[in-house]
């Protein structure tokens, strides 16, 4: 795949770049050992400030780079903006909260004594240069969520951005050394996948990241474990959205339609999986459908815009085929189904479609069980509790999920029994940075964000004092 800003609204090429060779990925390695050394001295005041000054710089730069990304990925202007104002909330947080997320821990004085040991504490340091393979959906929110807390860790960041956010890619490199990063902390590097291997095998990479597909994780779970390096995956979604009777129906609907077509539909933590309660299917499906057919589709610049296009034609074609497969198979089309009609001439040649919800899917039917990456949503009717969750749990990914009701005990049972790495009752899941992110199944592993989040690059130190050790800490639990 070319890299290249390729404007998803009406298919121009707007500027092509060239990938690294390897005497310049050689140089951005060395460059990134030699910024570790260093830079993993700093004290967590050091690190605190030049991430804060990136979080100015970013509001700051808010509106051009939301242009930036809308024409490179077509998210509508207005989620674009909130995208980049999101990112500078949470490298605040992380320059407010990492020196306590990443205090020493201190066992239980019992212990100390039974291992021997005058003291012992555990100390988390940093691991080195951290590989992030980065999908575009997110292009700006989906790399901070790694660096602010790997950076203030301590750690160095190389950045391997999709093909098709180039200026995404080198506007965050400039971020940070404008906020007066040293050289090599943190590095774009515009490469193609098949360079990847050979980045992620070199002994100066630490670890690596990556949030994308299913293949691309297996792919770089396999390199690195080859290599014994530790990875953190976060891998496709199909995440249920549970309406049981309890439920407030008429919310629960209106939080379904932004659920499902959040940023263009084109995201992991979209809900795609719509589980209704038979007692209030025909409520929830009526009002839902109207919801979804009332979107305006159309120019992504423009702030009266819901949705609008999909990022590439093959995304667009692999959605077409999965809703073509359901239909040949007895799926009723409640609305959409289709590329949409009306767009403006300036748009045709866009990779657009229609805001559609499916109804009567059946276990044959491929979108049963394979991500719809697009504005599409698939409706099921449930006669029981259990129905919707064992329908829930029928998928192989795990990514998160979301309850409507208002029953404690179904709640307390959903939180028993969902498999998914989060439950979120009576709104649409996001992310936030105080919150641990991450899916079992295979929709990866790992957490992002919170503390556990920016624990996953640090080494888990035990420091042991025996007898006479000189610098024991004086605390004792």
């Amino acid at each position: 795949m070319p890299i290249a800003t390729v404007n998803p609204a009406n298919g121009e090429t707007l500027r092509t770049f060239e990938a690294l060779g390897p005497a310049e990925i050689e140089q951005r390695l060395a460059a990134a050992e030699t910024a570790f050394r260093h830079y993993r001295t700093t004290g967590f005041d050091e690190r605190a400030r030049l991430l804060g000054l990136a979080a100015d710089l970013l509001d700051e730069d808010r509106r051009d780079i939301a242009r930036t990304m809308t024409t490179e990925m077509g998210k509508p202007l207005a989620a674009a903006r909130a995208e980049a104002a999101k990112c500078a909330r949470a490298m605040r947080w992380y320059a407010a909260h990492a020196e306590e997320l990443l205090a020493d821990e201190y066992p239980a004085p019992a212990d100390v004594a039974d291992s021997g040991a005058l003291a012992a504490r555990v100390h988390y340091r940093p691991l080195g240069a951290v590989l992030a393979v980065m999908p575009w959906n997110f292009p700006l929110w989906q790399v901070v969520r790694f660096a602010a807390p790997a950076l203030m860790a301590g750690n160095v960041a190389l950045l391997k951005h999709a093909s098709n956010v180039p200026q995404t890619a080198l506007y965050l490199e400039g971020l940070f050394r404008r906020a007066g990063y040293p050289t090599g902390c943190f590095q774009t590097l515009l490469v193609g996948s098949g360079a990847v291997e050979a980045i992620l095998r070199d002994p100066r990479v630490a670890a690596a990241t990556l949030t994308g597909s299913e293949p691309a994780g297996r792919s770089v779970a396999s390199i690195a474990g080859d290599e014994v390096k530790h990875t953190v995956l976060e891998l496709g979604g199909s995440d249920p959205y549970l309406v049981l009777p309890s439920a407030d129906v008429a919310r629960a609907a209106r939080t379904a339609v932004t659920a499902r077509v959040q940023n263009n539909g084109q995201s992991c933590i979209a809900a795609k999986r719509f589980i209704v309660h038979t007692q209030v299917y025909e409520e929830f499906a009526e009002r839902f459908t109207v919801g979804m057919r009332d979107l305006t589709v159309g120019d992504p610049m423009k702030d009266s815009t819901d949705v609008g296009p999909l990022s590439g034609e093959r995304g667009r074609a692999d959605l077409e085929e999965l809703v073509d497969d359901a239909v040949r198979q007895g799926a009723s089309v409640l609305c959409g189904g289709s590329r949409p009609e009306g767009l403006d001439p300036e748009l045709a040649n866009g990779w657009f479609y229609a805001p559609t919800v499916l109804a009567g899917i059946t276990p044959a039917m491929r979108i049963h069980r394979e991500e719809a990456f697009g504005p599409v949503a698939t409706l099921y009717r449930v006669e029981s509790l259990e129905e919707a969750v064992a329908l829930a749990n029928d998928s192989p990914f795990g990514l998160s999920s979301n309850v409507w009701t208002r029953d404690a005990d179904e709640t307390r049972r959903c939180v028993r029994d969902l498999e998914a790495g989060g439950v979120f009752f009576n709104g649409m899941t996001a992310s936030h940075p105080a919150l641990p992110f991450g899916g079992v199944k295979r929709s990866g592993y790992g957490r992002e964000l919170a503390g556990h989040g920016i624990r996953e690059f640090c080494n888990a130190t035990t420091v042991w004092y025996g007898p006479e050790a000189a610098d024991a800490p004086a605390r004792t639990i």
